[in-house]
């Protein structure tokens, strides 16, 4: 076969993302904290870019939008004049969204004060900072406070040491019974059971210091941590001779210690979530408001608008360096508009779809899928998904995330019901069970046919596990 090099033409389709379309779609599934971080950024990168820090109206906000892009650019020496950059109805796109008659909530200033900045610079006391201050008070002599300090920076977040006696011993080169008379040290200090090396003797640690050495309690610690995790309770009263009121009492007072001594000292961050829209019920139907608190409000700068219709041709090479950014800064506005605006009508239909659920509750979800609101409002599966994605609304049954909305449903007669509904009627009906009898997986399946709901145990036994609810025999309480 000989090789050779030729032309030849063909014809392909292909579909190409243009740069604002993939900004478009980026800003899109960015969640609210993401969204106003990447926002400041652009803040900083573009100088044509500023915030609005005073009161301005949506129609003042728009008018300055409509200025920006209506801007027509020609320079002398340019082979082809930039109008392309407004070949687009500017009037028509404004004038959509200036006069559909709602309100998307996010050019509204927000009339919550903003916290005071004291509440973020209080830094809590670490684990090892505690254990450290409680260290260099004592009265025991350097070598083992050295070795005590080696021990407490061995200790996990939960407060356990989490290496042995031996390797203590050879990395600070030490005698054993002075890592041991540290370890003893650690042990006496608060939380009281940190520095223990496993469950069972962080347990009796706080035992100990309750004064109830030599006792039942300390007895089922020792011997019978996996009987009391099953609830055989008749078996350990009859093990040690006792009534099984006296195993009960027992088991209160375990039940009342810490299994992890540090975590009331962990510096882990809480990530509050922030809903990115709130539903209201009104008596004209639900008012839908996203929520632009924490988020720049952005317009063109009018000092760069007026630079680039000035005549001055010495700053030609800056005029086309404002030009480009000008490009980036509205088409970022427009990007971040249609965000707006398909938030907007993504939760619009959902609140339709799903009426019964913020009407009455979770027991009235209906099954729903992405292709469903997708067909309503003629978008692609794609977008809904980008739009639900890591975002979460309020409403009056609380915070959600909008992929609860979206559940798989059961046959249920000529209705469907939704699983997450399924969920929450298990959850119930164990909440309302007696402790002492708890209900079995095949009981609960046939009370929720007498509802009209047909589900198989297996099924039962799934939502169960989903929910982290324990078994039948872990759910067991013998009730005085």
């Amino acid at each position: 076969m000989s090789l050779e090099n030729r032309l030849e033409l063909r014809l392909t389709q292909k579909l190409i993302l243009t740069p604002q379309l993939q900004q478009a779609i980026k800003l899109l599934q960015m969640p609210h904290l993401e969204l106003s971080q990447y926002l400041n950024q652009e803040l900083v990168e573009n100088p044509l870019l500023e915030e609005v820090h005073d009161e301005i109206s949506l129609d003042e906000l728009v008018k300055e939008e409509k200025d920006a892009l209506e801007l027509e650019y020609t320079f002398e020496d340019t082979e082809k004049p930039l109008e392309s950059f407004i070949k687009f109805t500017v009037d028509e796109y404004f004038e959509e969204r200036a006069s559909d008659g709602r309100d998307l909530g996010y050019f509204t200033p927000g009339t919550v004060t903003p916290p005071s900045f004291e509440q973020f610079t209080y830094e809590k006391s670490d684990l090892y900072d505690h254990l450290l201050w409680q260290l260099r008070l004592s009265n025991e002599d350097e070598e083992v406070k050295k070795i005590g300090e080696m021990i407490i920076g061995n200790l996990d977040e939960n407060g356990y040491l989490t290496v042995t006696l031996e390797e203590i011993r050879d990395s600070a080169n030490a005698d054993m019974m002075n890592v041991e008379k540290a370890l003893s040290l650690i042990q006496s200090f608060d939380p009281t059971g940190v520095g223990a090396r496993d469950l069972k003797e962080c347990l009796l640690l706080q035992v100990k210091n309750l004064g109830l050495d030599n006792t039942i309690v300390e007895n089922i610690i020792k011997n019978d941590l996996n009987l009391v995790e099953k609830k055989k309770y008749s078996q350990i009263a009859q093990k040690y001779d006792v009534q099984v009121e006296d195993v009960m009492r027992a088991i209160k007072v375990i039940e009342g210690l810490e299994p992890k001594p540090g975590r009331n000292y962990s510096k882990e961050n809480v990530n509050y979530v922030i809903p990115d829209v709130s539903i209201f019920k009104t008596e004209d139907g639900y008012q839908i408001v996203l929520n632009d608190e924490g988020i720049p409000k952005l317009r063109i700068n009018n000092f760069y608008k007026e630079l680039i219709q000035s005549d001055d041709t010495s700053i030609k090479e800056d005029k086309k360096y404002i030009i480009e950014k000008m490009r980036s800064a509205v088409g970022l506005l427009k990007s971040l508009d249609h965000r707006y605006r398909t938030i907007y009508r993504v939760t619009e239909a959902l609140v339709e779809l799903q009426k019964g659920f913020f009407d009455n509750g979770v027991e009235y979800l209906k099954p729903l899928t992405l292709k469903d609101v997708a067909v309503i409002l003629n978008l692609h599966e794609s977008t809904i998904s980008r739009v639900t994605s890591n975002k979460f609304f309020f409403c009056e049954h609380g915070i959600f995330p909008f992929k609860f909305l979206f559940c798989s449903g059961l046959s249920n007669g000529h209705d469907g019901i939704a699983s997450n509904s399924v969920k929450n009627m298990i959850k119930k009906i164990i909440s309302e069970e007696n402790p002492a009898r708890p209900l079995s997986d095949k009981r609960i399946s046939d009370l929720l046919k007498k509802e009209g709901i047909t589900i198989a145990r297996r099924t039962v036994a799934k939502y169960r596990e989903e929910m982290g609810i324990p078994a039948q025999f872990k759910r067991k309480r013998i009730i005085k």
